[in-house]
């Protein structure tokens, strides 16, 4: 399997994508593959393209499998293991969110829940503590509209995407109009 300039490109990228999303260069680089190309491709092939040993393929195709971001298909006749992407863009986006928030963000509530629990000693575990419940508040917020996202299909996904765009422009201008009726009122017009 021989990649295009463009293919190389973005499974290149993709790779250094992969470490900011939660697993190594490589299979960021597997993953970007398996999502370019139109066929399943196996072990041997992917090892081949992106110039890795099989063993670093075996690896990266379990973490892969772990996060549920590719599905495994046979061939009649062969009996090589064969590897998709698991769905569309918008469903491996939608994983890697869930993925990410299973392995960050629950602990991470967790673990503020516990520390919240226990009672403060002094004034400042009391200060340390409103800062604690200040971020698991966000935190929940954050957990319950992830929760709101991940029940929408694609087509509303999209449409919210677009409105959050022109929300901001919205905030803007009401921020505006606020500060010039201050404005006004601090000078007695009208």
């Amino acid at each position: 399997m021989k990649l295009t300039n463009q293919a190389q490109a973005f499974v290149l990228h993709f790779g250094e994508m992969g470490s900011r999303w939660g697993f190594n260069r490589t299979v960021g680089q597997m993953f970007a593959l398996l999502t370019i190309h139109n066929e399943p491709v196996n072990a041997d092939q992917l090892a081949e393209a992106l110039k890795i040993s099989r063993g670093n393929v075996s690896m990266g195709l379990k973490e892969l499998q772990a996060w549920r971001l590719i599905e495994l298909h046979h061939q009649p006749g062969d009996r090589k293991d064969y590897f998709t992407a698991a769905g569309s863009i918008w469903d491996l986006a939608r994983t890697v969110f869930e993925e990410r928030r299973k392995r960050e963000l629950d602990p991470s509530l967790t673990l503020l829940r516990q520390l919240l629990l226990n009672d403060p000693r002094d004034e400042q575990e009391a200060a340390a503590q409103e800062k604690i419940q200040e971020v698991y508040s966000l935190l929940e917020m954050l957990d319950q509209f992830a929760n709101t996202l991940s029940k929408l299909d694609e087509k509303d996904l999209l449409k919210l995407m677009k409105l959050g765009s022109g929300l901001s422009k919205l905030l803007e201008l009401k921020s505006r109009a606020g500060s010039a009726i201050k404005k006004e009122t601090k000078t007695g017009k009208k």
